[in-house]
């Protein structure tokens, strides 16, 4: 066990870790982060950042959050790359078990994000990095005039897909109903492109290969049970994230799919345990504001601090 009982533990990294961090380690509680093996979230995933405000060029995600942690770091944070494999909010300090290591915390910040949903459907396991993928910005440049298919109907799907016209030679969005969650603007964008073909009433039944890799899919039409092939050597699935909450074993308390909610500003159901970012944010999902809700967290867990001594 770590001998010392800190003030704070940052579980998770990304935007809204990072501005915890810098926030709580500006105050002077010396924070200690675990940031994953994979730190900086899903922004690590995205290659151009255009939307974040003090970018007038934009910036890779990846380098945006190096710069996210430097400054952090550069105020006294303190991050080690590992997972968190348990925590234990039953009694204070709370407990917090890093491959198989003991920390204590006087006060804890989930940061942990979300994870890509996978369609779960015959074929997919085996191809899995071979064609089959959840991050248009990651791999669409395997795809070289070739033809790749999108599923899903929100903005996410819409711009992957836009995205991929870059370098696919044709791009297909597979939707299941007619009606897309996507706005008005990126649906339009994907609608309008030129390499892009709309299908909609058809969700993917399985997935088609060889010993090359990923040759098709067969599409089924939900109103009547019909099937067609489609012919794709990639395929990007957009159809949503579910938050990383597992480790917590329901000790704080979420939604049904497992988001954890806040009872009092960042405050979770747990007293001096805060949560902010994509693991409570199902509406927004941005990360401006991550970062937000991070700085919103380190603030509140400084004023609950205090408020105890």
């Amino acid at each position: 066990m770590a001998d010392t009982t800190r003030n704070v533990i940052i579980i998770g990294s990304g935007p809204a870790g990072y501005t915890a961090g810098l926030y709580s380690a500006r105050a002077l509680l010396e924070p200690l982060m675990f940031a994953g093996y994979m730190s900086g979230g899903q922004l690590m995933l995205t290659s151009d950042v255009e939307n974040f405000p003090g970018y007038p060029q934009g910036i890779g995600g990846p380098e945006m959050m190096v710069e996210m942690r430097e400054q952090a770091e550069r105020f006294g944070l303190e991050v080690q790359d590992r997972n968190v494999e348990k925590v234990d909010f039953s009694s204070k300090p709370y407990g917090v078990w890093v491959e198989g290591e003991e920390y204590r915390a006087e006060s804890i910040i989930i940061c942990t994000g979300a994870e890509s949903i996978w369609l779960g459907v015959e074929g997919e396991e085996a191809q899995k990095g071979r064609g089959i993928s959840t991050c248009a910005t990651c791999d669409g440049a395997f795809f070289r005039e070739e033809e790749v298919i999108v599923v899903g109907g929100g903005d996410s799907a819409m711009e992957e897909a836009t995205f991929l016209t870059r370098f696919a030679k044709k791009v297909t969005i597979v939707h299941r109903r007619d009606v897309f969650r996507a706005s008005k603007v990126m649906y339009e964008r994907a609608a309008n492109h030129p390499k892009i073909e709309i299908k909609t009433f058809r969700s993917v039944k399985s997935w088609l290969s060889d010993e090359s890799g990923l040759t098709g899919a067969t599409l089924e039409d939900p109103r009547d049970g019909s099937t067609e092939n489609i012919d794709c050597t990639g395929a990007f699935i957009a159809i949503g994230h579910k938050p990383i909450t597992r480790f917590l074993e329901g000790q704080v308390e979420t939604d049904e799919s497992g988001y954890i909610i806040h009872k009092e500003n960042t405050m979770t159901s747990i007293d001096g345990v805060f949560a902010a970012g994509d693991v409570v944010d199902t509406r927004y999902r941005q990360a401006i504001t991550a970062a937000g809700m991070g700085c919103q967290a380190a603030i509140d867990a400084e004023k609950w601090l205090e408020s105890q001594h």
